[in-house]
Order: C-alpha cells, then sequence, then structure tokens
C-alpha cells in the first residue's frame, strides 16, 4: 500500500503534528477555536496545503499564524487582492498564508501555508461560530469533520477543484492527533452529553445545570467525525440573546448595532396521526454514482453499503405513502433517468413495479451529475392538487453546488425539498443549501446510523400540516427599533429549529446604554424588551412572547453578529444571478463582518524575514483520512465504475425481518395470509389458518399479527414503522368484521383475539403478557376507541 501525503524520503507522512479545539456553544450556537501545528522535517523548503470541511452553517471570523515565534494575523481582503499579495510574499521568499473558500460551494476551504523551511515550525489558529443542528430527538449537535470526500466535477466543467488531488492515509498512519475541549452554557439546563468518541465525565459548573465542561479523552486519534449531542432540559423553549456590537464599529452598522438572535424550536403536537389521506406528489432522486458503493462508515468493516442503505429507506417511504398520492422515482449519476416518464398514481401494480425494480439498483452510474436530473424534474408540470414534494439522497460529491442550489431556488414556490447526506463528508452546502432553498429540512446519515428513521421522520413532515403565517413583532422602547437580517422563516416543521436575526437600531446614546444597562432606558422602566412570535397551525392562530433583558451581552467573538452576516450572506449570494447590487453589498458585508465569502480571503504575510528563500519549492498535502472500496487510495474526481470482478454476483444476505414484513404489506396497508407472512411469524400457513377466530377473513387476521409482529419484534424501530402502522389500522377500520372490531366489552375481544394470537406462538408465560398488554395498546388506537371506552 502507497503512503501518499506529505511524506519524507523514507516514505513518512508529515508535517501535521496536532490538531487543538476549543468550542464554546451557547444554546444553538458555537464558537470555535481550531489551533493546527505543522513541522517540515523534509531537507529542503516546501509549499504546503491543508484542505478542510466546514459546516454551511459556519462563519470563520478569525486566522492567524505562528512560524518561529513570529505571529501573523490575517486580513480578510477582496480575493483577488488577497491572492495578489499572497504570490508577492512567495516570490520574495517571505512566508504567507491564504485562506479561501473553494469556487463554487461554501463548506470547503484551502489553507495554502505557503514557504516552510527545513525543520521549520508553524502554527495555524482558525476562529469560526456555527450554527447547531438538531437531531429528531431533540439533541443539539457539534459536529467537527474528520473527513472530506472528492467533490466530482461535472463534464464540462472548467478547473479542478482543491480537493482533487488531497491524499488519503490509513488511521493508523496519521502523524496527528486531536484534543478537544467544550464549554457548554444554556438558559434551558443541560442535562447530558452524547458521543461516538470517549469523553471525559462532564462536568456542571454551575449548581442550576445552566454551564458545564466537556473534553475528548486524551490521545483521541482523529480518524472519524467527532460528535458531541448536547441535550437540553427544556429544548423547545422559545429564547432570546442580545449581543452588544463591535467596539469601534459605526453605528447603523451591522457589526456596530447591538444584535440579536432568536431561537424558536415549537413542539408541534398534531391531535391527529398523519395525514394518510393527504395527497402530494413525491419524487424520489436516488444518487447510483459510484461513490455510493462505498460504506457509510469508514471505519468499520460492518456498515452496509451507502446505496443499500438508500434502497432500503426508499423500500420504507414506498410502503408509507398514502393512497391516493402520486410519486415517481428518479436515478441519476453521470446520467439519469425515471421509472415512469411522468409521475403515475400509487396503487398496488405500481407500488409493486417500483419495489422489485429498487432492489436491483446498484452504485453503477459514474459520477454525481445531480443538476440534470433536476432540471428534467421540473420540466414536468405539477398536478394540480398534488402539491410536490421531492426527496434527494446523496453523498454530496458535486462541484457545481451553487448552481444545484439556485435551480432548486428557481423552482421553490413549487415544490419542498428534504435531503439526506449519505456518510462522511458529505457535502453541507450542498444538503443544507437545497433543503433551505425548497422550505424542506436536511438531514446527515454517518457512521452506523439508520437512515430509515430519519427519511421517515422527513416524510412525516411531508404528510403532516406544520406551522405557516409566521410574524414577529417588537416590542421594544420607541427610541429603538429592530431590523430583520437575512431571510425569516416561511414554514417550521415539527422538529425543525429556527434562528432569526435582526439588528437593533436606534439612537447612539440608547444603544450605549443597552451595552452599559443603564441611564436613559432603565430610567424610563424600559428594562425588558419583547417579541412576540405569531404562527398558523391546523387554522388555529398562536402566539409566543419571548421576553429579554435590554442589555446586551458583550462577546469577543461576536457570534450573533457573525452568524447574522452568514445568513445575510447566504441570501445576497444564494440566488445565482449576478446582481451588481447584491455583489457590492455582499463583499461590504464580508469585509466589515470578516465572514469569508466568494468574493474575499484571508491573507497573512510575514515581512519581518529579510532573506529569501534558498532552494526550489516542493509542493505537498497534508494527509487525510480516507477508506475506499476496503483500501485506502488517493482520492479523484470521479469513482470509476466497479470492475466486473466487483460486480460478481455475491451471496445475498438475508433481508432483515423488519424489512420482509413491510416488503409483504400491500399499498392499501393491508398484509394476505401466505406462506411468506406465515415463515416471517414461524408458523405454517395452516397453523395461522386454523387459529383465526371465527367470521374474521384470513387477510384481517393476518394484518392484526403483522402488527403484533411490529409491536412485539420491533419496538425499537417504531419511528420506521409508524406509518405503515397508520395506514394498516386505516385498512382494518375499513375492512375489518364487526365482531373483531365492535364488542360487548373488552374480554370478549382479548378471548376472540389475543388467544389465538399466544396459542400459535412458542414463547414463554412473561412474553405471552407482554404480549397481550401490546395488544391492548394497538387496540386502543383510534378505531378501537369506542369498543374500549370502559377499559
Amino acid at each position: 500500500m502507497t503512503v501518499c501525503g506529505l511524506i519524507t524520503k523514507s516514505q513518512e507522512p508529515v508535517p501535521l503534528q496536532s490538531i487543538s479545539v476549543d468550542v464554546a456553544v451557547q444554546g444553538f450556537v458555537a464558537d470555535v477555536v481550531s489551533e493546527l501545528r505543522y513541522k517540515n522535517e523534509e531537507k529542503a523548503t516546501v509549499e504546503v496545503t491543508f484542505v478542510f470541511p466546514l459546516d454551511d452553517e459556519a462563519a470563520v471570523y478569525a486566522f492567524e499564524g505562528l512560524i518561529g515565534g513570529t505571529r501573523i494575523e490575517a486580513q480578510i481582503r477582496e480575493k483577488k487582492q488577497a491572492q495578489q499579495e499572497y504570490e508577492d510574499a512567495l516570490s520574495e521568499g517571505r512566508e504567507a498564508f491564504l485562506l479561501e473558500r473553494e469556487t463554487n460551494t461554501s463548506d470547503i476551504f484551502t489553507c495554502s501555508l505557503g514557504n516552510l523551511p527545513p525543520d521549520g515550525e508553524a502554527t495555524l489558529k482558525l476562529r469560526y461560530v456555527q450554527a447547531l443542528a438538531l437531531e429528531p430527538d431533540g439533541a443539539v449537535r457539534f459536529v467537527l469533520p474528520a473527513v472530506l470526500n472528492p467533490r466530482y466535477t461535472p463534464q464540462g466543467s472548467e478547473g479542478d477543484t482543491v480537493t482533487m488531488g488531497i491524499p488519503r492515509v490509513p488511521r493508523e498512519k496519521l502523524p496527528y492527533t486531536l484534543s478537544l475541549s467544550a464549554t457548554l452554557e444554556s438558559s434551558h439546563g443541560i442535562n447530558r452529553v452524547e458521543s461516538k468518541c470517549t469523553l471525559v465525565p462532564l462536568r456542571f459548573t454551575a449548581e442550576d445545570r445552566t454551564a458545564a465542561q466537556i473534553s475528548l479523552d486524551e490521545g483521541h486519534q482523529f480518524d472519524r467525525d467527532v460528535e458531541l449531542l448536547i441535550y437540553y432540559e427544556e429544548v423547545h423553549k422559545p429564547s432570546a440573546v442580545l449581543e452588544a456590537g463591535k467596539p469601534g464599529a459605526a453605528p447603523g452598522s451591522l457589526m456596530g448595532d447591538p444584535a440579536l438572535l432568536v431561537t424558536l424550536y415549537p413542539n408541534l403536537q398534531c391531535a391527529s396521526k398523519p395525514g394518510l389521506n393527504a395527497t402530494g406528489e413525491f419524487i424520489f432522486l436516488l444518487d447510483q454514482s459510484c461513490s455510493m458503493h462505498c460504506s457509510t462508515d469508514n471505519n468499520s468493516s460492518d456498515a452496509p453499503p451507502r446505496i443499500q442503505s438508500a434502497k432500503e429507506t426508499l423500500i420504507l417511504l414506498l410502503k408509507s405513502l398514502p393512497l391516493g398520492c402520486y410519486f415517481n422515482i428518479y436515478r441519476f449519476g453521470s446520467t439519469y433517468d425515471s421509472f415512469y416518464p411522468q409521475s403515475v398514481e400509487y396503487t398496488q401494480q405500481t407500488m409493486s413495479e417500483c419495489l422489485q425494480r429498487v432492489k436491483d439498483l446498484q452504485a453503477d452510474l459514474g459520477g454525481t451529475e445531480i443538476l440534470r436530473p433536476l432540471k428534467a424534474i421540473y420540466s414536468q408540470a405539477g398536478r394540480k392538487g398534488h402539491p410536490r414534494q421531492l426527496f434527494v439522497f446523496t453523498d454530496g460529491e458535486v462541484s457545481n453546488t451553487d448552481e444545484v442550489i439556485a435551480e432548486v431556488q428557481r423552482h421553490s414556490s413549487s415544490h419542498r425539498c428534504f435531503s439526506f447526506g449519505i456518510g462522511e463528508g458529505a457535502s453541507t452546502a450542498l444538503i443544507k443549501g437545497i433543503a433551505r432553498a425548497a422550505g424542506g429540512s436536511a438531514e446527515f446519515i454517518t457512521g452506523k446510523e439508520r437512515m430509515q428513521a430519519k427519511a421517515l421522520q422527513s416524510l412525516k413532515k411531508a404528510l403532516q400540516p406544520s406551522a405557516t403565517g409566521i410574524s414577529l413583532h417588537w416590542d421594544l422602547p420607541s427610541s429603538l427599533k429592530a431590523i430583520l437580517v437575512g431571510p425569516s422563516p416561511k414554514v417550521i416543521f415539527e422538529g425543525q429549529r429556527s434562528l432569526i436575526y435582526a439588528q437593533i437600531r436606534g439612537q447612539h446614546q440608547f444603544l450605549r446604554c443597552l451595552r452599559e444597562g443603564c441611564c436613559a432606558l432603565q430610567s424610563s422602566g424600559a428594562s425588558e424588551g419583547a417579541v412576540v412570535l405569531q404562527y398558523i397551525f391546523q387554522d388555529q392562530t398562536f402566539t409566543e412572547t419571548m421576553k429579554f433583558p435590554l442589555q446586551a451581552q458583550e462577546s469577543d467573538g461576536l457570534p450573533v453578529h457573525r452568524l447574522a452576516a452568514r445568513a445575510l450572506l447566504q441570501e445576497l449570494e444564494g440566488t445565482g444571478k449576478k446582481d451588481e447590487e447584491k455583489q457590492r453589498q455582499a463583499l461590504e458585508t464580508s469585509l466589515s463582518s470578516r465572514v469569508v465569502c466568494s468574493q474575499t480571503a484571508y491573507v497573512g504575510v510575514n515581512t519581518a524575514l529579510g532573506q529569501p528563500v534558498q532552494g526550489p519549492l516542493i509542493h505537498r498535502d497534508v494527509p487525510l483520512a480516507f477508506l475506499l472500496f476496503g483500501q485506502f487510495q488517493a482520492s479523484v474526481p470521479e469513482l470509476k465504475k466497479p470492475s466486473q470482478e466487483e460486480q460478481l454476483p455475491t451471496p445475498k444476505k438475508e433481508e432483515p425481518p423488519l424489512l420482509r414484513l413491510v416488503s409483504l404489506q400491500n399499498a392499501d396497508g393491508s398484509w394476505v395470509l401466505d406462506s411468506s407472512l406465515a415463515d416471517l411469524l414461524g408458523l405454517s400457513e395452516a397453523e395461522i389458518s386454523s387459529k383465526t377466530p371465527d367470521q374474521v377473513t384470513p387477510n384481517v387476521w393476518a394484518t392484526v399479527l403483522a402488527i403484533l409482529w411490529l409491536h412485539s419484534k420491533a419496538a425499537e424501530q417504531s419511528d420506521e414503522w409508524q406509518l405503515l402502522e397508520a395506514k394498516a389500522l386505516r385498512w382494518l377500520q375499513g375492512n375489518a368484521d364487526q365482531h373483531l372490531l365492535v364488542v360487548p366489552g373488552p374480554k370478549d375481544i382479548s378471548v376472540a383475539s389475543t388467544r389465538a394470537w399466544w396459542n400459535m406462538l412458542p414463547v414463554e408465560t412473561q412474553a405471552l403478557r407482554d404480549l397481550l398488554l401490546q395488544f391492548y395498546q394497538v387496540c386502543k388506537t383510534e378505531m378501537f376507541h369506542q369498543a374500549y371506552e370502559s377499559d
């Protein structure tokens, strides 16, 4: 195996020695300081480059370096000016750094370290703020990415991506380690912190558990993403934070005025189950590029291939669709096609046809050309009365991200987009960008996470009513005024958090009072401000009021201001159109906030050295860990199609029992009493038929048994089959014999049904008791409430 990367003559990788990260998490916002230490162990001067990913919702605001005791603080410049200063410094033999964003995407940064002399050391310190995402269970998620997948360059694109030649090495040969510590603050109260990495025990620094500290255990090898899942006590409670402006910045500017962050995470409880009568057009866009052949977990041999996980998820989604809707499946790679010329009605026949085709799909379509299938989808006129819902599954390896997002944005009024990034290194800019552009939501699946639960969560959002008609009203002293920065949310789904930024404008003396918390405002009794949120949910209007003290918090990193600038930059640059006024405003915002955008970069030059560097420059890249088809290789812009040997049939693993049961369900929600279902239940078809209660049809009894199996055998995966169960219960309500559904009392139904169920199962007494309780839980759903209201 060839070792690639920054290497010595003895083939040992260099020069990254260590990474140290400090994180300050306040609510849904993280302020991160990352320090990278390098050493050139070669005898010649080298020019090195480090490429690293950042979340799409992160804002870089500071960059500095230390070389041989000389500190270099980088300055933000217009990109062309920064590049010229960097090149001039290199030609004169001076150390220089250049940090810029990769063209056409916002989540990849490349850091050119410039000239490092023999035995020379360089330490880089990067500062950024980041809005944190939420998991379906309400955990606030911070991730420090370790792996960056290569970005595929579509045919006809000009130039190479910055990641094209970045090498990957075996994790045991990574020459660097990571240390990470985090301070946590939340007015909600901190419950616990979880991680796949080994952590030092959580230590609370406040008696009311509103502050705590956590860190990675020593010696952590940075071979996988570092993930912290932070659980708050009252995470759904809205909050507002007022942050003081930057000292010395001009009043009236974004950085000079106080900035307000309003966090919304409403707990939208539907009064009924998801609307299975809901109409809609559901389009599934599945990535079949060769990179989907890779494992979902680069560090585990038993993790499923990305394509397999996506196929199983698509089967669950197909089975969960409501009757009466329309659907279609598009698959793409270097080429694309669709199962049907246009969306078709969801019936038993169309569902069965698609089910078999999905099972036969492979990761064999070359590169990742997502723009053309998107255009093909949008060229199809939508169906009246059937709002379009687009589900995109990809590992996110594209380089024309901005163009793709712009295409989705242009059609945002006609559909919603739910996106899924599969595997470590999926582009957060692409996955989050297309979801944000079309009012949907984004999910990421890494390691051994099951995609199914997250996908079904998104389908529930598509079927459920959402909060709309969102408006904010400000209650501030007459001397102050709140101006929204960036877009305000148009829709909020269950389980979705929204961050709203506002600039507080007013007369200079009143803004000074906000910083000092004194004089005119307090003497007038205006010690508090408030923001009133109003939204419509299920035809009802809801109002929530968030009060906050009129004393702005001081913060060195200005995280609220930086994220407000990031939100504004996304709005100004997200259309894909060359609007001169918006470009000018984006450039001004970037330069004043120090948040890098497509037009700016950081440059730092050491002017203290008088002697130019002697000898030729050698270009080296800092290695990253990467697993490809079971072995570490150098990255390439497009993964080749698997060879014939790789495609030889291999013994198929038996389908998981849950997937087998799901595959047997009909489009209307029922199951057929046949040998396949009997085999899954561990019985013979004759046994089941002989135990079926009198006057209950075979299909009704098969459906009851299938529901009971879900509750008894797959309870831990209930998030994946709740919609399937809802379809089954609805079918039972319309088709089951009255002798099963309406009885004089609960004792009769327990005799007629539960006894027949337990008599055919080889289980112990305790298990029978559990099944009986589960049966009652099933029966106490909406369709059985009349028969059990006296129980």
